[in-house]
């Protein structure tokens, strides 16, 4: 069956030229969630379209489809955003390569659709990079369907006690154990103050970077995230 977009908000994910004039974009869209768009002559001097196809700006886009690879009719700008730069920037094409690697096509999240706009206007008004980080990835595996467990023992159900630790482990949760280092444990502190999105403390930013990291290798199945090993060289992000 034809499908058809008209001025569906998205944003551009990811783009490669194909053939002469044409361009693949892969793109994030609010009602379709993530969608394989053939932008036929994107690329000629005299386009509509060229210069418009741009990552982390959002765009009216239509199209129409009839099978995986839909055909971009139009693009235009759906409002104003800063442009991200410096880390900011590494950091926007981190959370890209999440959900290309990540989000199947065509599986809607329209609330995701917003965490993402949420997440690039934070990073371009220059909030702590590791912090917006967190709380999109944390979101994101929520919308995908593996929320991460961070209030309750998962052996027992009890409350986490901030004062203890924890062992997580990725298919359950946060267990109690009297270790206090290892790369599975994490501080009870610091689940509680994801859960409350608070990333203020050294110790908490440190702990949950690694577990976020330990939870979305499970999720990728082998595949390595480039835009992780770049932001790694530049900080601990």
């Amino acid at each position: 069956m034809k499908r058809r977009a008209d001025h569906e908000p998205g944003y551009v994910l990811h783009s490669y030229p194909y053939k002469e004039t044409s361009l693949i974009v892969e793109a994030f869209t609010r009602r379709f969630g993530r969608v394989g768009l053939l932008a036929r002559g994107a690329r000629r001097p005299r386009s509509t379209m060229r210069g418009v196809l741009l990552a982390f700006h959002p765009l009216r886009m239509t199209w129409s489809a009839s099978a995986e690879l839909g055909t971009l009719m139009s693009a235009e700008w759906g409002g104003g955003q800063p442009s991200l730069s410096g880390i900011g920037l590494m950091c926007g094409f981190y959370i890209n390569e999440l959900l290309l690697r990540l989000l199947p096509r065509d599986d809607p999240h329209e609330a995701l659709f917003d965490a993402y706009g949420m997440a690039l206007t934070r990073l371009s008004a220059g909030e702590a990079q590791a912090a917006v980080l967190r709380s999109f990835e944390r979101r994101m595996l929520a919308e995908l369907g593996y929320a991460p467990v961070l209030d309750r023992d998962a052996s027992n159900g009890a409350q986490i006690d901030a004062a203890k630790h924890y062992a997580y482990e990725a298919e359950r949760g946060p267990v109690e154990t009297r270790r206090s280092d290892g790369d599975s444990v994490i501080s009870g502190r610091t689940l509680l103050d994801m859960a409350a999105d608070d990333y203020g403390s050294p110790r908490t930013r440190e702990e949950a970077r690694r577990l976020m990291r330990t939870l979305i290798a499970e999720r990728l199945g082998g595949q390595t995230l480039h835009t992780r090993s770049v932001l790694a060289e530049l900080q601990d992000l």
